[in-house]
């Protein structure tokens, strides 16, 4: 397996000795250095790397102003981009998720655990990313419950739409929940349920087909 490569921005070279040490103790990192946003960019487009470490301030070139420049590259807009700072306040921490970063690392850090936040960060971008190509799927959910209504609307009891419908809503509630749609995951499973009842003889009137909208309705806005 190929080591983890690891782009370090900071203006202090002793910090960025530290992090190159803490993190290449582990045999599954590689940590370049540079000492400027200018350089960073410049390093950063010669060779992308899997996580960027970003210092939030630096003199002419700041960490978020890097950060801006690397979105704006085609080639390195999906670097994924952790701060580091000494700056923990939750207001900062939600400011820096709104400029596009996976998370911060906050000075002064543990160097023997520093490996370990690296690659939680990391796993955090990766999952993300699943979760924006798992989008398109909600797409096609909609298009196939659309039909799904469709058909109860001709025929609200027939046990092969039931059945069938009732298997995609589990499908449905399971993925989402996992790439983090948990509001279509609720509404999923909420559907089943109702299918569940109707199925056994209970439930409401309409209760399906209640539940079968607001998912919809949930999906429009995905």
């Amino acid at each position: 397996m190929s080591a983890i490569r690891v782009l370090h921005v900071d203006d202090e070279s002793d910090i960025r000795e530290v992090v190159a040490m803490s993190l290449e103790l582990d045999p599954g990192f590689s940590v370049r250095g540079c000492g400027s946003g200018e350089e960073g960019l410049a390093a950063a487009n010669e060779s992308p790397p899997d996580l960027i470490l970003l210092d939030v301030m630096m003199p002419v070139m700041d960490g978020p102003t890097m950060l801006a420049h690397l979105r704006q590259n085609p080639r390195t807009a999906d670097i994924p981009v952790a701060f580091m700072t000494a700056r923990a306040q939750k207001s900062d921490l939600a400011h820096f998720k709104l400029l596009g970063a996976v998370g911060a690392i906050i000075k002064p850090f543990d160097p023997l655990t520093l490996a370990e936040l690296v690659r939680g960060h990391l796993h955090a971008a990766r999952f993300d990313t699943a979760g924006n190509h798992f989008l398109p799927r909600l797409r096609t959910a909609a298009n196939t419950l659309a039909d799904y209504r469709q058909t109860l609307s001709r025929d609200p009891i027939s046990s092969v739409t039931l059945e069938g419908l009732q298997s995609y809503a589990h499908k449905l509630a399971g993925a989402a929940g996992l790439f983090g749609f948990q509001e279509v995951s609720l509404e999923a499973s909420s559907l089943e349920e109702s299918l569940i009842d109707r199925r056994a003889g209970r439930g409401t009137p309409g209760a399906i087909e209640a539940r079968l909208d607001a998912l919809l309705v949930c999906l429009a806005c995905k």
